[in-house]
């Protein structure tokens, strides 16, 4: 069925029909409400600056350099995670994507017709949550760049109320961006695209040509269970952005190219993934400290000369930005389902001013950010890994989503379910999300089963996927109302 739409926040309890309008413009003003066949113009290649610019972050060389330092691995052992994770973990992205352009509405709305209009609030608050962080993460490392850039350029050196303005600073771009919607998000994707990429070309030569080639080389190999939880570590970040994936597709027409969603996903991601951890990977050979720095970005000040690690800097900045705001965009919609009726641009103010105060945390109180960082990645992994495997076996069973009954939210709703919970794909997900965590390990927590080889292999993420999804493929399926 097409049908236009205006600016929606959730709908009340009882009927609600799709209202009428135009959602085009400077700023995207559609909220949960499918997207008509008559506005679906996007295409499938703009999804490949769209991941590419996911992936824009200097987190990525650190990350590269732990695989050396931390996992004992060699520079070969390292390719093969490089290429292995973002084909796994953004093959998932782009699969779960064409959710996107079957409902024409955000992956946590669509997750309604799963768990059903109150069951969807516990997954749904989980990935919110989860969101935090990851928004957290990403505004500390923008911050550090700046306070990197302002060092170097300038000789000004990091102070608590420079970090709050920094903070601040970035905080506030994102939330712009992010508040402008889907236009602004691909222009500014599609330019970063071309900026990063050449600066990295200019920073892959340097590397090439002041690097000690026979030190990378000789560098024995590491075990394969400190590879495959190598894979992990690096797919965690592309699993974190699989409920957002059909955010980005809802535009797309009926009629685009699953196939090349799903190419166009692994391809951009994939394009930034495995140059950057191997240059990250390279520059710890020499710089083994990299690894364990206080913070993310300064080291670059310290391996590149002046005029390549402040433009590279600069442009990694926009990255991150970018990658926040993505988040913060998809993070409003899911704001939204939660039943926080407020125009999707405000409910990203929820998540701006959350990621302003942690972050501000982060940088002043934690003593270990890189040890944050990874320990937050894995239990990233394992909770949206759970909403993976149930909401990709129903993806299995379903080619289309009833518009109407997604924007119900109460009795009358097709996808009301059995008290408004759908219980199968309810105890699949409650059940996979417990299993996950006896597996795994962080700093701070360790699962019961975390010294078994799934555990020490860092594999909890994939069980749960495994686990959620054959409990939901053997549960009786919830039935819709008539």
């Amino acid at each position: 069925m097409s049908t236009t739409a205006t600016p929606s926040t959730d709908a009340p309890e009882g009927p609600s029909p799709i209202p009428e309008g135009p959602a085009e413009g400077a700023v995207e003003t559609r909220g949960l409400e499918p997207v008509p066949d008559s506005e679906r113009t996007g295409r499938v290649r703009e999804l490949f600056p769209t991941w590419v610019a996911a992936n824009i972050s200097v987190l990525l060389l650190t990350m590269g350099a732990g695989l050396i330092v931390f996992n004992g691995l060699n520079i070969w052992q390292v390719l093969v995670v490089a290429a292995v994770a973002p084909v796994l973990s953004y093959g998932i992205v782009g699969l779960i994507s064409i959710a996107g352009k079957r409902g024409g509405s955000p992956g946590m709305a669509l997750s309604r017709a799963v768990f059903g209009q109150r069951g969807n609030l516990f997954p749904g608050s989980l990935i919110w949550v989860a969101r935090w962080g990851w928004e957290t993460i990403n505004a500390v490392t923008g911050a550090y760049a700046l306070l990197t850039v302002l060092d170097l350029l300038f000789g000004v050196k990091s102070n608590t109320p420079l970090i709050v303005v920094t903070l601040l600073l970035f905080v506030t771009c994102t939330f712009v961006v992010s508040g402008l919607g889907i236009n602004a998000l691909r222009v500014a994707s599609k330019w970063s695209t071309y900026l990063f990429g050449a600066f990295s070309v200019l920073v892959l030569i340097y590397l090439v040509a002041d690097t000690d080639w026979g030190a990378v080389f000789d560098k024995p190999a590491g075990s394969t269970a400190m590879m495959i939880a190598g894979i992990g570590t690096i797919a965690a970040g592309g699993i974190s952005w699989v409920p957002s994936a059909p955010d980005f597709t809802r535009y797309l027409p009926r009629t685009a190219s699953s196939k090349g969603m799903v190419g166009a996903s692994i391809g951009g991601a994939g394009i930034v993934v495995l140059p950057m951890v191997l240059m990250g990977a390279v520059m710890a050979v020499s710089t083994p400290d990299l690894a364990s720095a206080g913070d993310p970005v300064s080291f670059l000040g310290e391996i590149l000369p002046t005029w390549i690690a402040v433009p590279y800097l600069l442009i990694a900045l926009i990255g991150m930005l970018l990658i926040n705001s993505m988040s913060m965009y998809s993070a409003g919609f899911t704001a939204q389902t939660l039943g926080i009726k407020v125009p999707r641009a405000w409910a990203v103010s929820v998540n701006a001013v959350i990621s302003l105060v942690f972050g501000f945390l982060l940088m002043v109180v934690a003593t270990s950010f890189i040890g944050s960082f990874i320990s937050f990645l894995t239990l990233l992994a394992v909770a949206f890994s759970a909403w993976i495997g149930v909401f990709g076996v129903d993806m299995l069973r379903r080619t289309t989503y009833d518009g109407e009954a997604l924007m119900d939210t109460g009795r009358t709703s097709a996808y009301w379910y059995s008290g408004g919970f759908a219980w199968s794909a309810m105890a699949a997900w409650g059940v996979a999300l417990v299993v996950g965590l006896l597996f795994t390990k962080v700093d701070w927590f360790s699962g019961p089963l975390a010294s078994s080889w799934i555990g020490e292999n860092g594999l909890g993420w994939a069980v749960t996927i495994l686990v959620a999804a054959a409990l939901y493929a053997v549960l009786p399926r919830a039935k819709q109302a008539a």
